[in-house]
């Protein structure tokens, strides 16, 4: 069975180019099919590294940066409730 997968023009291309290197230097042809089942196939057996390559990177803050930044902070005097909060989020 056949199933088509849908990817934009870069990622296309960037596949393209990894199947002829690939070819280039196995002296084998292999198909897209071939090279996206291998990168599954990987991808399964580290799960935990895949997941990870979706979270956003950040950076942890130091004790330092954290410390400046707290400092900086100052009470305007104004009690603010979380619903005048969403009020000005969420008009």
């Amino acid at each position: 069975m056949t199933t088509l997968v849908k990817m934009d023009e870069d990622t296309k291309s960037d596949l393209e180019e990894l199947q002829a290197e690939i070819q280039m230097k196995t002296g084998r042809e292999i198909t897209q099919q071939e090279i996206l089942a291998r990168i599954v196939d990987r991808a399964l057996r580290s799960k935990s590294d895949m997941i990870d390559s979706f979270r956003d990177e950040m950076e942890p803050v130091d004790a330092d940066e954290r410390e400046a930044f707290h400092d900086g902070m100052i009470a305007s005097g104004i009690d603010v409730s979380e619903s005048d909060i969403d009020d000005v989020l969420y008009r």
